[in-house]
């Protein structure tokens, strides 16, 4: 090959390298702080490796789960608060996980977007760090892709893949029966889900993201941002515990629709809506879009993230646990016979 001083480079077609190289260094102490027992290797890899025996599992079962974090990522680069939408992208993976009755062990991140901004993606990817840190599972790999003429000026997109291990035989849900108890924890906020309503009825209300909040101190934008509440470690506790037979992650659907996916077919769940207040955020949403309390409740979550089906001889243990490890615990109802779930009272 001869050289040409006219050459062009891949930097030249919009793919720096050299970013991307210094972005894993960047990363690295964060990724580090995750380190648990069972991580074989640090970042920079072709794979990851992963040992389930040093972690402590005998005959494990490996659980699943991949998820993304939706149109809110529309709100953090419009507003270039981005450094929460990490600890969602970390939350809807293993929240997913734990109604498994399984324990996050590892995470993986894919990060991709037109033009690499080393500081941007740090901050992004420390986000994720931190998620993974409150669910007690390892960052141990990724990737970063720049792609420019794919993604407008400024956006990016994030998945995230988890997998989690639980002994043979212990898998949820288990032992669900009529008369059970239903322990729900309370949200932080929207979480992750609806923000296509969401950043709608923003723009039904004429508030743009810089406004004062009309139910919180802050911005409009950043109380949006506030990220998905991480569930994994008071959740297993009370697994570990015992009594419980079933988690329900409230994500897409609300109420409504993901309560009956840990219920065997021929039970239901008869939900008191008395027994929380509907958060600040929801009352004005529902306010400026005219929405009905069955819309609400089958596209948010309402002011209940998690969802533990428990025997109603424990319920009261189990409570106390979940609001000793600093959980805010509504007794909201109880299984019953007859699919779907009916609810008694009012939220709005």
């Amino acid at each position: 090959m001869t050289n040409s001083k006219n050459g062009i480079t891949y930097a030249d077609a919009g793919v720096d390298i050299d970013a991307g190289n210094a972005l894993v260094e960047r990363i690295k102490p964060a990724a580090k702080r995750t380190k648990r027992p069972g991580v074989m290797a640090g970042l920079g890899g072709f794979g990851a490796l992963f040992d389930l025996k040093g972690a402590g599992y005998t005959d494990p079962i490996l659980v699943a789960a991949t998820d993304g974090v939706g149109t809110k990522l529309r709100i953090a680069i419009d507003t270039g608060n981005v450094d929460g939408v990490g600890v969602d992208l970390v939350a809807m993976c293993v929240n997913d996980l734990v109604c498994q009755g399984a324990e996050p062990l590892f995470f993986l991140d894919y990060f991709a977007t037109g033009k690499l901004e080393t500081e941007e993606a740090a901050r992004i990817i420390e986000g994720i760090a931190r998620g993974c840190e409150g669910s007690g599972c390892a960052l141990i790999g990724g990737e970063t892709a720049e792609m420019p003429g794919m993604y407008s000026d400024g956006d990016f997109d994030l998945a995230g893949f988890s997998v989690g291990a639980m002994e043979r035989g212990a898998d949820l849900p288990s032992g669900v029966a009529e008369g059970d108890v239903l322990l729900g924890l309370a949200s932080d906020g929207v979480h992750s889900n609806g923000y296509s309503l969401v950043r709608k009825l923003v723009a039904m209300s004429g508030l743009g993201w810089n406004a004062d909040c009309p139910w919180a101190d802050g911005s409009l934008g950043e109380v949006l941002l506030t990220p998905t509440r991480l569930y994994v470690k008071p959740a297993l506790d009370a697994v570990r515990a015992g009594g419980v037979h079933a988690l329900a992650h409230i994500t897409g659907g609300g109420l409504t629709e993901n309560l009956p996916r840990v219920l065997p077919d021929d039970l239901g769940a008869d939900i008191n809506l008395d027994a929380w207040e509907l958060p600040g955020v929801f009352k004005w949403m529902a306010q400026v879009g005219g929405i009905s309390q069955a819309e609400m409740l089958k596209t948010f979550n309402c002011g209940v993230g998690m969802i533990l089906v428990v025997a109603a001889d424990q319920a009261d243990a189990l409570q106390k646990l979940l609001s000793d490890a600093g959980e805010t615990v509504y007794p909201m109802g109880h299984i019953t016979t007859g699919a779907g779930v009916e609810y008694t009272g009012q939220l709005l």
